[in-house]
């Protein structure tokens, strides 16, 4: 369904019925990520799956204003008050990841609880952040300049992706190729881990019950999800072995195990 909120239009699909949960993916993907995670969550859950902004069937707005994190964010939640005016629970993937712990500190009293799988708060520093935005920007005018093939195969050979097999790294291939470049772009101009606010200062005021779930080869996020596991004051870290930085998709069902052993104790 698509759904118009302030101007823009956002496309999500809810199914299943019970305690309300929602869905963020990561830069370049879509609604699609949560196939199978959706299928597993229905019986119990009414689960709401979104395409962010720039994404998937969602709106590609010309500003990049539309893209920041505290616009999209303020979209959620006003779709949410119309959608589900109670609280729900919240899961989100690396950029949705970020979003999602933005929406958590943001508008705590709509969540009962909150899941970030390799995802951070931002970046700590003035120059970090200003440095970061400089390359997204630079990234973004070659998005436009040069087009989806071209990016996607940049992409996929950021070592980021290096745990990936032949038959992951396809299927990803596949569904990135959908995006549309102007999307892509404004998202990293709007809402890259620079441009976003850092959140690091405010985790420890964060007291939602959280779940940090992290691949025991992504290194790096390794070492951030320790250091927001012992700042905020309810989460908990899951690592999960043999997976990187796509947890959902490296390691599927120790990763489905965690979310819903998580979710079972919010009862």
């Amino acid at each position: 369904m698509t759904y118009l909120i302030d101007g823009r239009h956002y496309h999500a699909v809810v199914s299943g019925a019970g305690s309300p949960i929602l869905l963020l993916h990561g830069f370049t993907g879509d609604v699609s990520a949560w196939q199978t995670l959706r299928s597993i969550l229905e019986p119990s859950h009414q689960v709401i799956a979104l395409d962010i902004l720039g994404h998937g069937k969602s709106d590609k707005p010309p500003s990049a204003s539309c893209y920041r994190m505290e616009q999209v964010a303020a979209d959620i939640i006003a779709w949410l008050d119309r959608l589900t005016p109670g609280k729900i629970h919240l899961l989100g993937y690396s950029m949705g990841g970020r979003l999602a712990l933005y929406l958590a500190w943001r508008y705590a009293d709509r969540f009962h609880s909150l899941i970030l799988e390799s995802a951070s708060p931002g970046l700590r520093g003035q120059q970090a952040r200003a440095e970061r935005v400089c390359r997204d920007h630079q990234l973004a005018d070659q998005i436009e300049a040069k087009g989806i093939e071209w990016f996607v195969d940049f992409w996929e050979n950021l070592p980021l992706w290096d745990s990936q097999d032949a038959l992951v790294k396809a299927a990803q291939r596949r569904q990135r190729l959908n995006n549309d470049p102007l999307g892509l772009a404004n998202s990293l101009r709007g809402m890259g881990s620079g441009a976003q606010p850092s959140l690091w200062k405010e985790l420890p005021r964060l007291n939602l019950p959280t779940q940090l779930i992290v691949g025991g080869l992504d290194r790096k996020f390794l070492r951030i999800n320790r250091e927001m596991a012992t700042a905020m004051p309810q989460a908990a870290m899951k690592v999960v072995p043999n997976a990187g930085h796509r947890v959902h998709l490296e390691n599927p069902p120790r990763f489905h195990e965690a979310v819903m052993s998580f979710l079972r104790g919010q009862f």
